[in-house]
């Protein structure tokens, strides 16, 4: 029985719609929250936009930008099963998986930062710029802080982790167990 790696990083080897995803909302976020900031504040409802479908893609699989990334020829990796090319597409909604958590939990705090941003204060477009920021670093990196959070509290993802490379005592208790046999 292998341990579960200590961080968790989404496969970062090929584009696939999950991940292009990621790339594609969190530069709406940039590029809306650059826009609340320094033209009109009623830019913010781009973040509330995001937000919102976040969570509708969290509860029912349906990703309008999945679709057009489908569409164009990108795999998915969390489809529901039975999917091919030419089909909408929908992401597995069979249980509360790490990736598919992280959709609502998102799009409810972008939601809620959105509406404080116009009502409360435009500090609160540092919030929805930092989510940015993550997402495209998550895209680039398949790093996010808050799928580790999740991952370290049981979370069980979907998109297989890259494995860490083993530690040197790891490595000498593998050797030793194969020489023994």
């Amino acid at each position: 029985m292998s341990a579960r790696p200590s961080i968790y990083i989404v496969p970062t080897d090929r584009w696939y719609i999950e991940r292009t995803v990621w790339l594609v909302a969190g530069f709406v976020l940039l590029v809306s929250t650059a826009l609340a900031a320094l033209v009109h504040p009623l830019w913010v409802l781009g973040v509330l936009a995001t937000g919102l479908t976040s969570i509708q893609v969290g509860l029912t699989g349906f990703c309008p930008v999945g679709n057009v990334l489908a569409k164009l020829g990108f795999p998915p990796a969390l489809a529901r099963p039975g999917w091919k090319p030419g089909m909408l597409y929908f992401m597995q909604t069979d249980s509360w998986y790490l990736e598919r958590r992280i959709y609502p939990v998102v799009g409810f705090n972008l939601s809620v930062a959105s509406v404080l941003s116009l009502i409360h204060s435009h500090w609160w477009l540092l919030f929805s710029g930092f989510v940015g920021v993550a997402m495209v670093w998550f895209a680039a990196t398949g790093f996010c802080i808050m799928a580790n959070g999740l991952y370290r509290l049981g979370a069980e993802p979907r998109l297989v982790p890259a494995r860490e490379p083993p530690s040197a005592v790891e490595a000498l208790g593998s050797s030793n167990r194969q020489a023994a046999a």
